[in-house]
């Protein structure tokens, strides 16, 4: 059975667009948490938490960790929230490696921005100071994984190449 590699961090670290491109090196499959919920719910992530608050979203998202936690041969791309609930971490660990992608808060805020309206959690005239304080709050839950990768200042295909020289010995022979 195949380890997923499972890739944490804040919005705008690059979990997604890292993550797809880790999937095709790797020859796995990719997954991203949020997109799950967004077709298993058929709405979007900023309308749940808009309509149904913050607490339901994660309901549904610890819901879905736990299904593709089972799953083998993925990368997962989880929400930025994902460690937070210590479930969903004891679910990805049983059979992931975990991986962190971190970034500078201003690094984030140039992200982020070019999709302006879909972080609910940034809805905030001061972003940069939300960010800066949940990343703060965040900062020990993220500590959970196995490696770290700063993808500040990197091209992707760089941070993809970092993460696979690190996971490689910890896949082994699967």
């Amino acid at each position: 059975m195949a380890k997923n590699i499972v890739l944490l961090g804040f919005m705008g670290t690059g979990k997604s667009i890292v993550g797809r491109r880790l999937a095709v090196e790797l020859k796995y499959r990719f997954i991203d948490t949020d997109h799950f919920i967004e077709k298993r719910t058929q709405r979007r992530i900023p309308d749940i938490f808009a309509e149904d608050g913050e607490t339901v979203f994660r309901d549904l998202e610890a819901q879905a960790v736990l299904e593709v936690a089972a799953w083998s041969g993925y990368v997962i791309a989880t929400g930025g929230g994902v460690p937070l609930n210590k479930a969903n971490v004891e679910a990805l660990q049983g059979n992931g490696i975990l991986v962190t992608l971190t970034a500078r808060p201003d690094a984030i805020l140039r992200r982020v921005q070019r999709r302006a309206g879909q972080r609910p959690l940034l809805n905030n005239p001061d972003p940069l100071g939300e960010i800066v304080k949940l990343l703060s709050q965040r900062e020990s839950a993220y500590r959970c994984a196995d490696i770290q990768v700063d993808t500040s200042d990197i091209p992707v295909e760089k941070s993809v190449n970092l993460i696979i020289d690190q996971i490689k010995p910890r896949l082994g022979a699967s």
